[in-house]
């Protein structure tokens, strides 16, 4: 199946067009061939009626022959004119009665006697005639006997009759495309009227994530097409749920685990007398506890919805993460600056999970700045908070991949488990806000976390 018509209304519009198109076809063409055999029919009748009146004007004279008298009204049409009407009477015998003109009935002596039924001819030319006629023939009864009449009209009598009727047939045709197009317009809009549960099915179906995974498809209103389909993606939906909720259950149950091991293998090193391997082996175990302590965030950011209505300076919490993580930076050979707003910087939100959002990008931050750098981290008015490092900043196509659980760019250190960006992502995402990432003015990279601020606190 071609991707042009993957589209279910495509499949019914485009078969849809074409019924109409066929069906306006044939009915122009039977509206055409109904008047013309209307026009033919009327133009036979009128003959037959004419042979008629030629019958029943001949009369029986004394000596018994037969003699035609025509009516005034049948001479003016029977006149001299060259379009006007022929016709021959002969007897039953084969007499010629009467003829106009004569060079006709001179043809119609040769020609076999009439029967009850129609006979129709043609002629293409006729002496002193300059068109060609068509006629019928036909025996009737008179007051002479049976006699045989053939009757003839011009060609150009019929073509008159055949203009008048296809001036009205066009007349009339080209209003049946219009109203097909009027109708196939209807059945279009009628066609996108159905299919709109299906787009708005599809925009909820687009909602669905890791972190919306209660969201279900509803099945109100649907056609009843659809109904077990949504209600089979509905139950794999419930799956999905529970094997999610599975999956979190076991992240928070090991991070716990982990937790007493790890504090017991401190304790422990920090008992050994110091050594290389000493501190080597505290800075792996240093690592250990950031990422349960990462599995312990997520685990809480899937489980409860976060309290974001307490009012919070971010001047003050970007100051203290400066503070508390100064040591550690300086430890790893870089440095911290910070710059505040000139004002308190106030949003509503949660203050341990917005410090937990800015202590993840400054540590993303001194693990990827070169030695000796230094990460600046400042507060704006509009009620931003950005850390700039003057590392190896961020490939364009990974800026929006950067943020998903887990994903970690090639230039990733090898320590790094993917999870620190992931929970800057969710804690914006309750708090109403974003996350991104630009390149510095100067290289490296700049991350951004945007609070939306309340009207009141401006």
């Amino acid at each position: 199946m071609t991707s042009r018509l993957r589209s279910l209304q495509l499949r019914l519009v485009v078969p849809l067009v074409a019924l109409f198109v066929a069906g306006a076809a044939v009915m122009i063409g039977f509206i055409v061939w109904r008047a013309y055999d209307t026009a033919d029919s009327l133009a036979d009748r009128e003959l037959s009626l004419r042979a008629t009146d030629l019958a029943n004007a001949i009369s029986r004279q004394p000596d018994g022959s037969a003699r035609l008298e025509l009516p005034q009204a049948l001479r003016d049409a029977y006149g001299s004119r060259p379009d006007a009407d022929i016709f021959a009477v002969r007897s039953a015998e084969g007499r010629l009665i009467a003829a106009s003109p004569a060079a006709f009935g001179a043809l119609v002596e040769r020609w076999p006697a009439a029967t009850e039924d129609a006979g129709y001819f043609h002629l293409p030319e006729l002496a002193g005639m300059a068109q060609d006629y068509y006629g019928l023939g036909l025996r009737l009864d008179s007051a002479a006997g049976p006699v045989s009449v053939w009757v003839g009209r011009s060609s150009g009598s019929t073509a008159l009759v055949h203009s008048m009727l296809e001036e009205f047939v066009f007349d009339i045709a080209w209003v049946i495309p219009l109203f097909m197009l009027l109708t196939l317009g209807i059945a279009i809009l009628a066609i996108r009227r159905a299919l709109r549960p299906v787009r708005e099915l599809s925009n909820i179906a687009g909602s669905i994530g890791p972190s919306t995974t209660a969201v279900r498809l509803p099945q109100a209103s649907l056609p009843s097409e659809m109904e077990p389909l949504v209600a089979a993606v509905n139950r794999a939906l419930d799956r999905l749920e529970q094997g999610f909720a599975v999956q979190r259950q076991f992240t928070a149950d090991a991070a716990h685990e982990l937790r007493t091991p790890l504090a017991i293998v401190t304790g422990a090193l920090d008992g050994m007398p110091a050594s290389p391997d000493v501190e080597a082996l505290k800075l792996d175990v240093a690592r250990m506890n950031r990422l349960v302590e990462q599995l312990l965030s997520v685990a809480r950011l899937d489980a409860i919805a976060l309290d974001v209505s307490a009012t919070v300076d971010l001047n003050d919490v970007a100051r203290q993460v400066v503070a508390n993580l100064a040591p550690w930076a300086v430890a790893q050979s870089r440095t911290l600056a910070f710059v505040a707003a000139e004002r308190p910087v106030l949003v509503k939100g949660n203050v341990y999970a917005i410090d937990d959002a800015i202590r993840n990008l400054v540590e993303n931050a001194v693990a990827h700045a070169p030695t000796g750098s230094e990460i600046v981290v400042s507060t704006q008015a509009d009620g931003s908070v950005t850390v700039g490092d003057c590392g190896p900043g961020v490939p364009e196509q990974d800026r929006e991949r950067i943020f998903e659980r887990f994903w970690r760019g090639k230039a990733a250190p090898a320590h790094g488990a993917g999870l620190g960006l992931a929970i800057v992502a969710e804690i914006m995402k309750a708090h109403g806000g974003s996350a991104r990432v630009t390149a510095g003015p100067q290289g490296g990279a700049v991350f951004t976390l945007a609070f939306p601020m309340a009207a009141n606190l401006r």
